[in-house]
């Protein structure tokens, strides 16, 4: 029997919380916007403290029959799960491009990175870690699953990220409650229905609401733990929530990734990639590269270049198979970047590409134009905030002590990287970056084989591979005298 037909969903057009393995309706409803049509999609529930209470005592119950499960036969449960979401791709992937106003390219990107990160996690296992073993004692060290954890899910990439929060926690041993971003409910719902047909009862529950609904979350004394990934502003209101009740919290929060190109880069090479790491899912990724610092040398052949990349890529909704950039997700990150693009004519910034958009909106949907500022001051908001959105500033240097004191001088510090022929020259500045992930030639190359999280205020823990998994969990010091 194929796994669609063993796990049938009924449709992808109707939307319920998912609580203990039923499909739960709530007394009011609310519709997200598709940010390529600005048109209301579906009815989806909004919890109340009520449903909140359900999801954490049903989550509470099956957490003790679920952590005493061994971890492959967790895994088992997971693989059925993953391989439903296959089962299903061409649904997901449509509901994905209306909620996130994703063009097929970048859904199909978000669709393959999900089904790889879910089947490489599913190969590790904790183990225990052998401390001292002598004829009179021994010490282990051992990872214990923490209880119930929830998930708060940013709308960039309203798949992918809760997956890996999910796959992560139930892999170890706890039992899980998702919270979608209220701009991009829709599939993580749906998400939650496949696996109420698969995994024990109150294992993976799903809420969808309002903006009071993560507060629910996070002061509720049941939960154990809060993985969040957004924003740093509301980064910072999360962690003062878990205070009162001593949760558990991994922070995954903005970026001002830096891109350092050396004067040896080959451009034929490095400007398409820095480009499309610039601009990905039109600049709303935290780890898209947020600041380009071009040696003087090539500063003028790069800008030529990465300008004529840049007017390449066409803009255009889930329906255009052709397009790169897709529309700003929402209108509250939109209005957000119409104020950052109202500066380039109050201060003056010079414009390569693009620009301020005409004050007279005539068509529909979310987008911008794809924009390229060339050198702003270095005090500029463009450059001193993470702007989240397709407008982006290169940025001359001359002197590498000088660039590194530049690229290290934001509070952010989630990724860098250094661009050269010269790679051990490129790794020894990449050294000093100040941020959780770096590389050389690269950028946002990240995966299940390693974690990834932020130094500064780019956050606290890490999420994915192993020290992902630990992260899910308490350590435990075991004595035993012989």
């Amino acid at each position: 029997m194929s796994t669609a037909a063993k796990y049938k969903l009924a449709d992808f057009e109707t939307f319920h919380n998912v609580i203990n393995n039923e499909l739960t309706a709530t007394a009011k409803t609310r519709r997200a916007i598709d940010p390529s049509t600005e048109q209301a999609l579906a009815e989806v529930p909004v919890s109340t403290q009520e449903d909140v209470d359900r999801a954490v005592a049903a989550a509470q119950a099956a957490f003790p029959s679920w952590r005493d499960l061994s971890q492959d036969d967790r895994a088992s449960y997971l693989n059925k799960f993953v391989d439903s979401i296959v089962a299903y791709q061409q649904e997901f992937a449509q509901l994905l491009g209306k909620e996130a106003g994703k063009p097929p390219q970048a859904v199909g990107i978000e669709l393959f990175l999900l089904s790889h990160q879910i089947r490489q996690t599913l190969n590790f296992r904790l183990t225990e870690e052998q401390i001292e073993d002598t004829d009179e004692r021994s010490i282990v060290l051992r990872y214990v699953p923490i209880g119930v954890g929830v998930g708060i899910v940013p709308w960039n990439f309203p798949m992918l990220l809760g997956i890996i929060k999910l796959v992560s926690a139930l892999l170890v041993g706890n039992t899980f409650i998702w919270k979608p971003s209220p701009y991009s409910p829709y599939t993580a719902l749906k998400l939650g229905e496949l696996g109420a047909m698969i995994f024990p009862k109150g294992v993976f529950n799903v809420l969808s609401g309002e903006e009071d609904l993560g507060p629910m979350l996070t002061a509720h004394p049941g939960v154990a733990k809060i993985s969040f990934t957004g924003s740093v502003a509301t980064g910072k209101k999360v962690m003062q929530a878990c205070a009162s009740t001593l949760k558990r919290v991994s922070l995954e929060l903005g970026g001002n990734d830096v891109a350092i190109i050396l004067p040896d880069a080959d451009l034929a090479i490095t400007v398409p990639k820095v480009a499309t790491m610039a601009y990905l899912h039109s600049g709303q990724v935290c780890f898209c590269i947020k600041r380009i610092y071009v040696h003087e040398d090539i500063y003028d052949a790069f800008l030529a270049a990465f300008v004529e990349f840049v007017k390449s890529l066409k803009s255009g909704g889930p329906a255009d198979a052709e397009a790169a950039l897709g529309p700003v997700q929402n209108s509250m990150q939109y209005a957000k970047l119409l104020d950052m693009y109202s500066q380039v004519s109050k201060q003056g910034w010079k414009v390569a590409h693009g620009g301020e958009p005409s004050s007279s909106k005539t068509n529909s949907g979310f987008f911008l134009p794809p924009t390229v500022i060339d050198n702003p001051p270095e005090d500029s908001r463009l450059v001193v905030e993470e702007q989240f959105g397709p407008i982006v500033p290169l940025l001359k240097w001359s002197d590498e002590e000088d660039v590194l004191r530049r690229a290290n001088a934001s509070l952010m510090g989630l990724g860098g990287s250094v661009w050269s022929k010269d790679v051990k020259r490129a790794e020894r500045l990449t050294r000093r970056l100040e941020a959780g992930t770096v590389w050389v030639n690269s950028h946002f190359e990240v995966g299940p084989q390693v974690g990834f999280g932020g130094h500064k205020s780019s956050g606290i823990g890490v999420e994915s591979g192993l020290d992902g998994l630990k992260g899910w969990c308490n350590a435990q010091a075991v004595w035993v005298k012989k």
